[in-house]
């Protein structure tokens, strides 16, 4: 059984249609990335999955439940975070909790566990009775993650969930969802943080203007577009025979001879990079430095996109 299972999902609002055909299968524990600029259709792609858009046409389901016919067993199993922190200022971190436990029925005699689990989980519990107005922006968004929590949700679906938050709190939100993720949980998240996207997730879909572009492991994404490897090498004993042995050697493109370096370009799939250290050493060269880079994720970003919106 999928974890979420969308099938020709269209969402329109009045004459603007903003999702225009998407599917998606995301089987459960797997973390899918989902990227696209301000009006690509991500936001109202999980609306829908959060039961917030009841009006699209196609299919939807969350955990094989259907979304339009049974939203509220839906709802049991998603956390849903939005691109703004949706927390109630004038309560403490405590209270804020303790309300939303509530909210999602579990027991009195469990609440306390819940919540002292959750704020441990994000690293809160030194916060617990902070008002809530009274914390950074990361904590904010970390205490909105803990609240969806509460009822151990299946399946996270996460809205720019690092969107504003400074450089250490973006890490802490992505060691966060690196630890949701060992717990199996199955996350559904929206970024314009394109390389740590590419890091944390298992699967990455790129939509533009409403449509998906493209979908994969980032290693499918990349060899998709062709994309070009680089190795940068420096030996010791660096020889004219040895920059044309490297030339020669079958799938490699382009060898150039830097002041520092040897610049090796090659094709995704073509040879592997141990393969090329291995050939290095075997003419007899002392490596030095062997540094291996590849296109990140914004410039495929780039290269799939128009820079349209719908």
């Amino acid at each position: 059984m999928l974890a979420v299972d969308v099938r020709d999902l269209r969402v329109k609002y009045g004459r603007l249609e903003a999702v225009k055909g998407i599917t998606l299968e995301i089987p459960p524990g797997e973390v899918f990335g989902f990227i696209g600029p301000n009006g690509a259709g991500k936001s109202s792609t999980i609306r829908v999955l959060a039961t917030l858009q009841p009006k699209f046409e196609g299919r939807a389901r969350i955990m094989g439940l259907d979304i339009r016919s049974k939203p509220h067993l839906v709802r049991e199993k998603i956390g849903y975070v939005p691109d703004f922190f949706g927390v109630y200022e004038d309560l403490t971190a405590r209270e804020y909790l303790h309300f939303f436990a509530a909210a999602y029925r579990l027991p009195v005699s469990k609440r306390k566990g819940v919540v002292d689990d959750v704020l441990q989980l994000t690293d809160l519990t030194n916060k617990i009775d902070s008002p809530v107005d009274s914390l950074s922006r990361g904590m904010k968004q970390r205490l909105s993650l803990a609240r969806v929590l509460l009822h151990d949700p299946a399946v996270l679906l996460l809205d720019e969930p690092a969107s504003g938050l400074d450089p250490r709190a973006r890490i802490e939100m992505r060691e966060l969802l690196k630890a949701l993720k060992e717990m199996g949980k199955t996350i559904l998240i929206s970024s314009h943080i394109l390389h740590e996207l590419a890091q944390l997730c298992t699967r990455i879909g790129i939509i533009e203007a409403g449509r998906m572009v493209t979908q994969g492991s980032v290693a499918e994404i990349y060899r998709e577009l062709g994309v070009l490897k680089i190795v940068h090498v420096q030996v010791a004993n660096q020889t004219p025979e040895l920059i044309a042995s490297l030339k020669g050697l079958a799938g490699i493109t382009q060898v150039e001879d830097q002041a520092d370096r040897i610049s090796i370009r090659f094709e995704e799939g073509s040879i592997e990079v141990e393969d090329i250290h291995d050939f290095i050493h075997n003419q007899g060269a002392r490596i030095r430095m062997f540094q291996p880079e590849v296109m990140d994720m914004e410039t495929a970003f780039m290269k799939l996109t128009e820079g349209q919106t719908a």
